[in-house]
């Protein structure tokens, strides 16, 4: 199995939000012993989208093929008023170089989501991604994590907060074996 983590964030750190969780997520997939490749968007030199073009520039095709060899992806996205960041659905629009396939867009892909925000909000960019990844044909999973940024570390701000571990570890379980298993929470 092959798995793609599309940082849909401008950040290029790796201790930035998105870098943690991108880096997070493939130790965890790595474990599973599931390939995985993490696309940064902000390293990509995806150009605005451009119907009116004669041929597909280089780094479309690169991120097309990749996007496509992934049966499982991983979405990540911080919310920006209201919505995912510009840039990456000017990439995700990019899909439709592939609308003549015999298999178009991202068919029968799996997506996991995630987003973060300062406040409550995160859940408005995983139904914005939801609706894109469902419009290219994919199956976004019925669990995702929106991330309240405040809580996603620990007190030192080193490793993500035993919290949105547990989520992150149930989002790739559920991705993995396509089972959701049902938890216990002890209200003691």
């Amino acid at each position: 199995m092959k798995a793609i983590i599309f940082n849909g964030s401008l950040e290029r750190r790796t201790e930035s939000t998105s870098g943690t969780i991108s880096g997070y997520l493939a130790e965890r997939l790595k474990m599973l012993g599931i390939h995985t490749d993490i696309f940064t968007l902000a390293d990509s030199g995806i150009p605005l989208f451009d119907v009116t073009l004669t041929k597909t520039p280089l780094a479309v095709e690169r991120m097309t093929q990749m996007f496509r060899d992934a049966e499982l992806h991983f979405w990540l996205a911080p919310l920006y008023h209201g919505g995912i960041p510009g840039v990456m659905k000017n990439c995700l629009d990019w899909l439709e170089v592939t609308a003549n396939n015999y298999d178009p867009y991202l068919t029968d892909k799996t997506v996991g989501l995630v987003c973060w925000a300062d406040g409550l909000q995160a859940m408005q960019g995983i139904n914005a991604m939801d609706a894109v990844a469902k419009s290219l044909r994919a199956w976004p999973l019925p669990f995702s994590v929106p991330i309240v940024r405040s809580s996603l570390f620990d007190d030192d701000r080193k490793a993500i907060s035993s919290l949105y571990t547990d989520k992150f570890n149930r989002l790739i379980d559920i991705a993995t074996t396509k089972k959701i298993e049902k938890i216990t929470i002890n209200h003691s």
